[in-house]
């Protein structure tokens, strides 16, 4: 036993080795016990403090630290053995590079939740559509702008110049800059959504095909909920290629209806109708009270065509003004005796 306990393996010694388990295990095991102590008692002491930047802080050191200390025990174990120059090198800059993305998460973390407990309550608060269409864009792109500097903070520690390896990529760096052409001409889309303003969230637009309300605008992409209830996600690139309808800037909802009567109604009958039509929009506070377009338009195949424009006012329920002007007509042309056309034939039997 002793003769196994003494042998070299790789460098090391049996216990050697067991040694360097055990730190690294002890530190997956502190940090898991650290995790507990964070969780029960630091919540617990914050909970009684008014301020909210003290939770903030808690909830986004928790991680982090748990990380920190299970690659101080990695560390640690593997100092307790012999290695080659290069391995000791290549196990140190990968703890730095470690520790560096653990500050970076970190700041990460306590960015995106100062943001959803300060920032997002008083968006909302003062009902701003433009700061709740801003609020997501700037968020991650503080997000991407921090990991960008930690990445490169973290070449740095290691001797590596980040800036001297992008400029020799040479055909690697236009290969992957067309690569990223598409993500690219969705985040000027994103760009160009924020500074034209086509739309904003909660307005009802229609794109490509798509019908509804927008519920989020992001640097990529942008979210819309249809009709339907489905969501639909669009890049930002397709409101640079396309035209967008935004339904709900229209000052009017525009109502073109053609009414086809019976070849016998005269020419009395017609005139009064077109009266019955313009009444009806008079009687109703959903319509514009602007004089509406009704006019005889047609003698069609099988009737006499009414052309019927009006408008319904934005703050109405237009399904439901549409409806109560569509039953109006009916009522009133019923008791006026005016019949609606509808296709018919006349066949004579001609006897030779």
């Amino acid at each position: 036993m002793t003769i196994y306990i003494s042998q070299l393996y790789l460098m090391n010694t049996l216990s050697q080795w067991l040694i360097a388990l055990a730190y690294i295990a002890g530190g997956i095991i502190v940090a898991k016990v650290a995790y507990f102590i964070f969780k029960r008692i630091s919540k617990g002491l914050v909970s009684h403090s008014k301020s909210m930047l003290d939770d903030v802080l808690v909830e986004t050191l928790e991680k982090p630290v748990i990380l920190a200390i299970t690659i101080l025990g990695f560390y640690i174990g593997m100092k307790h053995l012999n290695m080659t120059d290069d391995i000791t090198l290549i196990i140190s800059n990968t703890v730095k590079v470690l520790i560096v993305i653990c500050i970076t998460w970190f700041i990460v973390r306590l960015v995106n939740a100062i943001v959803q407990e300060y920032m997002e309550p008083a968006i909302d608060s003062s009902n701003s559509k433009s700061k709740r269409q801003l609020l997501p864009i700037i968020t991650k792109v503080i997000t991407i702008t921090i990991w960008i500097l930690g990445v490169i903070i973290a070449f740095n520690t290691i001797g590596y110049n980040l800036a001297g390896l992008i400029a020799g990529l040479g055909i690697g760096g236009l290969a992957f800059a067309l690569a990223a052409k598409d993500y690219l001409q969705n985040i000027f889309g994103g760009i160009s959504v924020f500074t034209d303003k086509p739309f904003s969230i909660d307005d009802r637009i229609k794109i490509d095909g798509f019908d509804g309300k927008v519920e989020e605008i992001g640097i990529r992409s942008s979210r819309i909920r249809t009709l339907s209830g489905s969501l639909v996600t669009i890049p930002n690139s397709m409101f640079i290629n396309n035209s967008v309808e935004n339904v709900a800037l229209e000052p009017t909802r525009k109502i073109m209806l053609r009414l086809g009567l019976t070849y016998d109604t005269n020419a009395q009958k017609m005139k009064e109708s077109m009266d019955i039509l313009k009444a009806i929009v008079a009687d109703n506070q959903d319509i514009v009270t602007e004089e509406p377009v009704v006019f005889f338009e047609n003698f069609a195949d099988f009737s006499l065509v009414l052309l019927f424009i009006y408008y319904i006012r934005k703050e109405a329920d237009i399904p439901q003004a549409q409806n109560k002007i569509n039953l109006d007509i009916l009522d009133r042309f019923e008791k006026a005796g005016l019949e609606f056309a509808f296709p018919t034939q006349t066949i004579y039997n001609i006897k030779q």
